[in-house]
Formats: C-alpha cells, sequence, structure tokens
C-alpha cells in the first residue's frame, strides 16, 4: 500500500481509485510488453475522454434545441473546442460490443472515424492496431469494461477531469515499467512542477522542441488555473521527433483541452526546426541527455551556435544553444541536463559555457536530487537563462547568478525512485522568487550556507567558470546539539567500547558453531 500511495503522490492522481486501476489494467497486460501496451490502454482511454466530452456537449445541445441548437451537426461541437465523434465510435455503442470478437476491429474503425471527422487535430494520431490477432480480444474487453468505470458524478466534464489525471498518472506508470525507455517520453512530474513554479508562466508563448508526451504543456497550464487563469493564457508550441511519443503528446493535450502547435508531424528540431521564427517568452525542455547521435558534424555553420560550435559528440550544448535562439527580447528558459555540463571542459563544452555566464544569460543554477528519473540514474541539475536580468518585473540581478543546492531534499517513492514533496518544490521556487524580488516572493531573500548562495560573474571567473552549485553554497552550519566536548566523547567511546565488546562474544559464538560442525578456525 505504502508504494501504490506513493506512486499516486508522484503524479499528483490523488484519485482514490487511480492505482487500482492500474493494477487491474496492468494484470490484463499478460505477456505484452509495456512499451506495446501502453499504446492500447491510453488509446483507449482517449476513446472514453472523447465520448464523454461529446455526450456532455450533445446534452447541453439537446436542452438547447428550442434556441436551434442540432445536436447532431458536426459544427455545433467544433465550435465548443469538442471533438466530433461519429455514432460508430462512441463509448457505449463500443461498450456494447466488448464481448464480441470483432471488438478489436470495431475500435480500430473508431480510431478511424474520430480522425477522419476531426482530421486538423487528430490525422495520425489515433492507435489503430487493436484488430491485430495477438491482441486477445477477451483480456480487451475487460479491460473495455475497466475504463469504463472510469467516471465522477453525472457531469461529463467531471469524468473528463478525471480521465486526464488517470492518463497522467498512467504515464508515469508506463515509464517507470519500461524503463529506460520510458524516460524517453515522461519528465518526472516534480521536476516540471519545479521548473514550472520557477518560472511562472502566467501568460505568453511557450516552447518545448523536445516535449516528449507534452507534460511541460500541462503543468504550464495546471500553474496558470491554480494562480486564477485560465486555459488559453498560454500559447502552446512545440517539437518531438519520435513518431509514437509525438502521438503520445497530441492526445495528452487533447485529452486536457489544451490546443497546442506540436507542428503537422514528428521532426527533428535541429535538421527540421517546425518553428523557425517563434520567439518564445517562455522555453521548457528536458532533451535527451548527452546525446551523440544528433547530427551534429552536418551543423558545423549553423547560425543559432552563437556561442561556440558544439561538440559532435554530444548534444547538451547545441540544446541550450538552441533554447536561446527561440527566447524571445525578455524570454526565460528553464531546462534539465546532465551534471557534466555544469563543469566540462571537453571539446568546447567548457568555451561556451563561459560566453554563455560572460554574456550574463545565466540565472540560476539548481543541483537536483539523484534516482529522480526512470531513465537513468545521472544526478541531473536544472539550468535558468534569463535574456534580460534588468527587467523592469524583477530586482536587478544583472552580473549575479542564484546556486541552489537541492541534493538532500526529496523522499524515496520507492526502493528506487525519490520524488519531492510540495514542501520542497515551495522552498526551491520560492528562494528563486525571493532572489529575483519579483510578486511571488515570498520573503526576503539571504544566503543559506549548504543550499543557496547568490554569486557574481568575479566570482564564477575565479572558479573557471564552473556551474555547479555544490562549489559556491558551502558547507550547512553544524548544529550544535549543547552536549559538552568532554562528555560526548566519553559517552561516544563508552558505546564504543561496548560494541567491541559484544563483537568479540559473536565472534566467539561463530567460532564454536562452525568448529562444531567440522570446520575449526
Amino acid at each position: 500500500m505504502a508504494k501504490k500511495a506513493a506512486s499516486a503522490q508522484r503524479t499528483g492522481a490523488n484519485l482514490g481509485f487511480e492505482a487500482k486501476l492500474w493494477l487491474a489494467a496492468d494484470k490484463l497486460r499478460n505477456n505484452m510488453d509495456a512499451a506495446e501496451y501502453k499504446h492500447v490502454v491510453l488509446g483507449l482511454i482517449f476513446l472514453k475522454y472523447v465520448s464523454d466530452a461529446f455526450e456532455e456537449r450533445r446534452q447541453q445541445l439537446v436542452v438547447d434545441k428550442k434556441k436551434g441548437a442540432d445536436s447532431e451537426e458536426p459544427d455545433e461541437y467544433r465550435m465548443a473546442n469538442v471533438f466530433w465523434v461519429p455514432k460508430e465510435a462512441r463509448w457505449p455503442h463500443l461498450l456494447a460490443n466488448a464481448k464480441q470478437p470483432s471488438i478489436g476491429r470495431l475500435i480500430d474503425d473508431a480510431m478511424a472515424a474520430i480522425e477522419r471527422a476531426n482530421k486538423d487535430t487528430l490525422k495520425g494520431v489515433l492507435p489503430r492496431d487493436y484488430g491485430r490477432p495477438s491482441l486477445d480480444k477477451q483480456r480487451l474487453g475487460e479491460l473495455m469494461d475497466l475504463i469504463g468505470t472510469i467516471t465522477l458524478g453525472d457531469r461529463a466534464s467531471r469524468s473528463t477531469d478525471v480521465l486526464g489525471r488517470v492518463y497522467e498518472y498512467f504515464l508515469s506508470e508506463f515509464a517507470s515499467a519500461e524503463g529506460k525507455k520510458g524516460g524517453q517520453f515522461y519528465t518526472p512530474r516534480c521536476v516540471v512542477r519545479v521548473l514550472v513554479e520557477m518560472l511562472a508562466p502566467y501568460s505568453g508563448r511557450v516552447y518545448d522542441p523536445c516535449c516528449g508526451s507534452g507534460g511541460m504543456f500541462v503543468q504550464s497550464e495546471r500553474f496558470i488555473q491554480e494562480h486564477g487563469g485560465k486555459v488559453g493564457d498560454i500559447s502552446v508550441y512545440g517539437q518531438e521527433s519520435n513518431p509514437t511519443t509525438w502521438k503520445l503528446a497530441k492526445m495528452n493535450l487533447a485529452i486536457r483541452g489544451i490546443d497546442a502547435n506540436l507542428g503537422p508531424e514528428p521532426a527533428d528540431s535541429f535538421h527540421r526546426d517546425l518553428h523557425p521564427d517563434l520567439r518564445a517568452n517562455y522555453v521548457l525542455a528536458n532533451p535527451p541527455f548527452n546525446s551523440s547521435d544528433w547530427g551534429g558534424e552536418r551543423l558545423r555553420e549553423d547560425k543559432r551556435w552563437k556561442f561556440g560550435v558544439p561538440p559532435a559528440g554530444s548534444a547538451n550544448f547545441a540544446w541550450v544553444q538552441h533554447f536561446i535562439h527561440h527566447l524571445g527580447p525578455t524570454g526565460l528558459a528553464g531546462f534539465v541536463l546532465a551534471n557534466g555540463s555544469m563543469s566540462s571542459t571537453a571539446s568546447n563544452e567548457g568555451e561556451i559555457r563561459k560566453n554563455l555566464v560572460e554574456a550574463d544569460l545565466v540565472d540560476c543554477m539548481v543541483a537536483m536530487p539523484g534516482q529522480l528519473f526512470y531513465s537513468t540514474q545521472i544526478p541531473v541539475s536544472l539550468w535558468f537563462l534569463a535574456r534580460e536580468k534588468k527587467d523592469r518585473r524583477f530586482r536587478d540581478r544583472a552580473g549575479e547568478v542564484l546556486f541552489i543546492d537541492a541534493r538532500k531534499l526529496g523522499t524515496m517513492a520507492d526502493r528506487v525512485h525519490r520524488d519531492l514533496t510540495d514542501v520542497d518544490v515551495a522552498r526551491i521556487a520560492g528562494t528563486y522568487h525571493a532572489w529575483r524580488g519579483d510578486k511571488d516572493g515570498k520573503c526576503k531573500y539571504a544566503d543559506v550556507a549548504g543550499f543557496c548562495k547568490s554569486v557574481t560573474l568575479t566570482e564564477i571567473r575565479a572558479h573557471g567558470h564552473v556551474l555547479t552549485p555544490g562549489r559556491y553554497v558551502g558547507a550547512e552550519e553544524a548544529r550544535d546539539d549543547g552536549e559538552p566536548f568532554d562528555e560526548k566523547m566519553k559517552r561516544l567511546t563508552g558505546a564504543l567500547k561496548d560494541q567491541m565488546a559484544e563483537g568479540e562474544r559473536l565472534d566467539k559464538t561463530i567460532k564454536q558453531n562452525l568448529k562444531g560442525l567440522g570446520y575449526e578456525i
């Protein structure tokens, strides 16, 4: 039960039944690989979502019939940002046939019908492989019955909100089940929360050129709503090169009602930038760590490399400069990189980092705890860049960088994964906002030994432009427990003497037992 609770906390889907739902769905997986099963389950959740949202809108139109509304007119749904769902694709019809051998083909036909009816947003997005012979149709029907239980109350809008949160929960669990491969499409929610809470994207253009399943955008919209705004206060732009992950993102955003421009198809941001003229207010990203096959040798003369040509063997600083290229005049960027990026001097990386520092683009560096990611145990850091540190919205921090060492924060969600609590996230973000002096700062900023320090460029130069927070924040002040030194030493040496005596006793016992077995030592 503890593991289930921790997992629920990890995704924020505290619905009471999501863990049970996952366990039940996972049992139906049988021998199917998690990476394959993911599309089966998430596709059905999406199908349930669009059907529920359609039904809610249909009921409204039936009530409004006196005003001339037509419940069978597709445009009546599209105007309300609801997908038109043809009769053969509606959930009640499919559920009624869930026990039939033809259910796989019926679901495939339903997916195709929804895509045709909403081709502007869903063309080529939905999974259509439910009719394949290898997919057990009895288990498929049972899975439909299970997903059919996702509902709260009579209003479909409440049901679709739950479906969105269940979708997010399942994304997390599939990432965990897939291990390293899962990290390619899912960034842990607590990491995204830190990025979003620190950047505070209240309005404007938000960009993620390696968006995975779209978690950065979901959290950004959630931030807006939690602070009194509404969906649509930000414009979402993204790109993803992996075709299956691109489809996951399209479904994830659609299930949240988020209108996003992810381009007409998957594409590599380095070699086929789908938003070449975009200048974003915020960049949020978790690029692939230390990617060596990004095709850098073909981009030696690219206009984006204003701070130095990135090495062909690692895309880290290619991503950084791509982010900067797409930042508007007062834009802010927050992104994840492997810790090596803060100190590496190999293959021009040190020179690029130096140029970024000297251009006064580096705003804040956060060293994160280990074991946060499903894909790697590599320690990571969060980088925050600011185009204009003299922005009138904030205190003038020109020539300064805030360093935060958060490596000691977090709790273990299970044996292998660590999670940041709400208190941890608030501490990190609150420290940054207090330092910047903007409206979210709850208190005045002060350096805290072992945790945070505001550092001048002069001091960073003295350290060879290394940006590792631990180098600057110093050691945490030791706490005085009030016990006199002489008394403490007497107590500790006495305890050590007792432990050594107990060790000798146990050694004798072990020797006697071995001698009795004929193995004298």
